[in-house]
Order: structure tokens, then C-alpha cells, then sequence
């Protein structure tokens, strides 16, 4: 039986805010553009570093 792949972040909300981190995903540009490339343990690792980014941003409202 084959792993489940992680699946994009992506809410269709894609625009950068201004520390460059999408305000949709909270993915940066580079992680965005290379997220198809990426094995899914880097993919693992950018949701948890999203999930971070996400936790720190509602912090700050």
C-alpha cells in the first residue's frame, strides 16, 4: 500500500504578505514554487513550518 501524499496547503487566497509568507497557506515563495519537487517528508516539514508561521501571525492580531 503506497503512503498517503501531502497534499498542498494552498486555499486559493495567494497573495505575499509583507515578511513574504502567503496569507492563504503562510508558505513563502520559494516553498510555493517549489512544493511539487519536493519528497513528502520536505513536504512535512513546510506544513509544520506553516502550522508555526500560522500560530505566530493569529498571535500578533
Amino acid at each position: 500500500m503506497k503512503p498517503r501524499s501531502v497534499a498542498s496547503p494552498c486555499v486559493s487566497i495567494c497573495a505575499l504578505n509583507e515578511k513574504g509568507f502567503c496569507i492563504g497557506c503562510y508558505r513563502d515563495g520559494n516553498e510555493i514554487r517549489e512544493w511539487n519537487r519536493y519528497t513528502e517528508e520536505q513536504k512535512q516539514q513546510v506544513l509544520n513550518s506553516c502550522q508555526r508561521r500560522a500560530e505566530l501571525d493569529k498571535a500578533f492580531l
